[in-house]
């Protein structure tokens, strides 16, 4: 039988209703929300959730369906890929019914004296929530160091270890994520927040046979606009810290071996400047922007390093290029390992410099790809002198497989592929590349993915966007989503300008005073989908999360009738409100991505877009929203007001004017065809969770089955099976 959601809007009965019965007529804006310790707002959001536990009732079976055909689909039982240290071959298995790994090792040549050296499921069993930083072996391999979060709010403590079976002593509470081991083995850096839990400063950690010392200061970053973070080069020499905001950087030395040694600064940070260091004895590689906005490759001789202006010695090593974006270098002994992007094809590339004792170039060759587009990465190589690189491939139909390349032999060696069972298989889809016009005439490509049976019908679609901070969506493939395929959706990925699919300009073209540009190419892609035939214009639905909720929300503003559902996952939808307080965690870090709004320019700019901001009596769709309790980057409350403020304006139509009276755009639905009722507002917020929502993989895969429903029920598919 048909699940058959609640079809009303709004609760029985007034009093059945969160926003009726929790509104502040003196705070029509529900800015009350932002105050934790009052228990008022837990109760409302806990009513919240109860209403959507009600909502959902219905659906409870399909939920249990997704959520079990998709643990049917993959290996629940998970071997990783197991790492040749310098003494100790290490990896992690995952047990069938585990929601978190445990970390086993054996000497190099004894496989058979295996030992585990981290239970990470058994520390879980004292938490709700359980979420590693960063974990860091020292370079003898007899110590290891982690960070554990077990809130969500992102606050770590470290843990130290002798291995293999020593007991974990808590050496630092209230730190940030970011550890790293110097080449003496007794000494650990760390990072710590600030106020706005800002990584502002690193500190080095001395340990006497497993004892801490007190911390020293090592680097402190006072300007608030930039973050500290720390690395090591694969050559072990250097120590790597770096100090960044969204588009300036500056980066640090200490020699890796003699960790008390003054950090000496490579470069002075000069405004809009962006670089990226490696080393190979005797010389230094910078990826730079400087005049060169795509970035560029260049070299510096070690013994130039104390130059006044280093940068007066770097020599081109591969030149600024208009077509191919310079996005990483990897150093190694024999040469260099280059990850560039197609500006034309949106697709990234990994490219192989091979150099001899003078630094000529004696190879230049791209790795080979599986299918365009795809997902091309360079894995772990702890050793300097490998020539055999490990890669990591996938599509959006192609499952993650892990290789080996020799690039003696050029021969490529499978070590792993992610394996799928079931009934539908990855050669029974297909993808396809297609490009929509935008509003200013700009291409903007958009990833199509559905049953290779149904192509070439317009199919019930899921468009999921981003498109902020240069992030890519390079094509990534999903068990989960088969779910939706099976059941006759096609999922789409609108690679909007702010992202990073199409190199450096494309991010460019896509924040400050561009953003807008991101909103219209979403919407394009939308329409792109239905006029080429792959989408069925009636049953669209949008999913964003985070800076990608801020792009799915302020485009149902400009054109709510173009889709027929939205899943807002934790997002970032008061950006006015939130830039206005420098307090807020990411906030002044952020002004080079928004806008600084102390500038009446910029804070008419996001004061335009801002979800929040710009609410009419335009009916959204049917909206399930989801936040978490202890979010620090973008709080509870942005989708909890959200929430309310939408309700209210469905409770009250004839409230402020639409923002737009112009006709819907050629394949959109007119607003007016879709009904008041089967349009609900939902909002459920994980009270146990952070940013990136539940911390162990059922509870995950749960969620992600209630939000699948969700969309399945708004695409009219929830009667199908799989």
């Amino acid at each position: 039988m048909k699940a058959q959601p609640p079809r009303d809007q709004a609760p029985e009965t007034p009093a059945d209703d969160p926003v009726y019965r929790f509104r502040d007529v003196d705070d029509p804006a529900w800015h009350w929300l932002e105050n934790r310790d009052d228990p008022t707002v837990s109760d409302f959001l806990k009513a919240a959730n109860e209403e959507s536990r009600c909502w959902f009732s219905p659906l409870d079976d399909l939920v249990e369906r997704l959520y079990h055909g998709h643990l049917a689909r993959r290996e629940l039982a998970v071997h990783g890929l197991r790492t040749p240290l310098d003494h100790y071959t290490v990896w992690s298995v995952t047990a069938v019914d585990a929601d978190y790994p445990v970390w086993w090792r054996h000497p190099n040549g004894d496989a058979d004296a295996a030992e585990c050296f981290l239970d990470l499921q058994a520390r879980a069993r004292e938490h709700d929530f359980l979420e590693v930083g960063d974990m860091a072996l020292s370079p003898d391999e007899a110590w290891l160091a982690w960070t554990e979060d077990t809130r969500g709010d992102e606050t770590y403590t470290l843990y130290l270890k002798h291995l293999p079976d020593g007991a974990p002593e808590v050496l630092l509470e209230e730190i940030g994520p970011e550890i790293g081991w110097a080449e003496d083995n007794t000494t650990l850096l760390f990072t710590r927040y600030d106020a706005t839990q800002r990584p502002e400063s690193i500190w080095r950690l001395p340990l006497a046979t497993g004892k801490a010392d007190e911390p020293a200061l090592v680097l402190r970053e006072e300007d608030p606009q930039f973050w500290l973070g720390m690395g090591k080069t694969r050559s072990r020499e250097w120590l790597v810290l770096e100090s960044a905001s969204k588009d300036t950087s500056e980066s640090y030395l200490i020699p890796a071996r003699a960790p008390a040694t003054a950090p000496r600064c490579f470069r002075p940070r000069e405004n809009g400047v962006e670089y990226a260091l490696d080393h190979r004895p005797g010389h230094f590689y910078v990826l730079h922007n400087r005049e060169a906005t795509h970035f560029q490759l260049d070299v510096l001789a070690e013994q130039q390093l104390g130059e006044s202006d280093p940068a007066t010695h770097w020599q081109p090593l591969i030149a600024h290029r208009d077509d191919d974006t310079l996005e990483g270098v990897d150093a190694f002994e024999w040469g260099l390992v280059i990850t560039e992007r197609d500006h034309h094809e949106a697709q990234v590339h990994l490219r192989v410099l091979e150099l001899d004792t003078d630094h000529a170039i004696t190879r230049d060759e791209r790795l080979p790809l599986p299918e365009l587009p795809c997902s091309l990465a360079l894995g772990d190589a702890p050793h300097f002198d490998t020539r055999c690189l490990r890669l990591r491939e996938e599509s959006f139909i192609l499952p993650v497989s892990w290789l080996e390349h020799d690039l003696d032999s050029g021969q490529r060696r499978l070590l792993k592929q992610q394996p799928i069972h079931g009934d539908l298989q990855p050669e029974q889809l297909v993808c396809e590349r297609l490009w929509a016009t935008s509003h200013d005439g700009e291409r903007v490509p958009v990833s199509v993915v559905m049953r290779a049976d149904l192509a070439g019908h317009p199919l019930p679609t899921l468009l999921y966007g981003y498109g902020a901070y240069g992030e890519v969506l390079d094509p990534w493939f999903s068990v989960a989503r088969l779910e939706l395929l099976a059941r006759g959706a096609a999922f789409a990925v609108a690679h909007v300008r702010g992202g990073g699919d199409r190199g450096e300009p494309w991010y460019l073209a896509g924040k400050l005073e561009h953003k807008a540009n991101s909103f219209h190419d979403f919407l394009a892609a939308r329409d792109a989908l239905v006029e080429k035939g792959f989408s069925d214009g009636e049953r669209i639905a949008a999913y964003g999360a985070s800076a990608g909720g801020l792009l799915v929300s302020a485009s149902l503003n400009l054109a709510p009738e173009a889709f027929c559902a939205a899943v807002l996952d934790v997002p970032f939808v008061d950006v006015l409100r939130t830039m206005e307080n420098p307090d807020l965690p990411l906030t002044t870090a952020e002004y080079t991505e928004w806008g600084d709004p102390r500038e009446p320019e910029a804070r008419r700019r996001i004061g335009n877009y801002s979800p929040l901001d710009n609410l009419s009596a335009q009916p959204w769709p049917a909206v399930f929203l989801q936040g978490s309790w202890h979010d620090t980057r973008v709080p509870y409350w942005e989708p909890a007001k959200l929430y309310a403020r939408l309700r209210e304006l469905d409770r009250n139509p004839g409230g402020e004017d639409p923002s737009s009276t112009d006709r819907p755009a050629e394949g959109r639905p007119a607003a007016d065809r879709r009904p008041a009722e089967g349009r609900p507002i939902l909002l459920r917020t994980d009270m146990a969770a952070g940013h990136g929502g539940a911390s162990g993989r059922f509870k995950a895969w749960h969620d992600n089955a209630r939000q699948d429903a969700f969309l399945l029920w708004a695409l009219g598919l929830e009667g199908r099976d799989a």
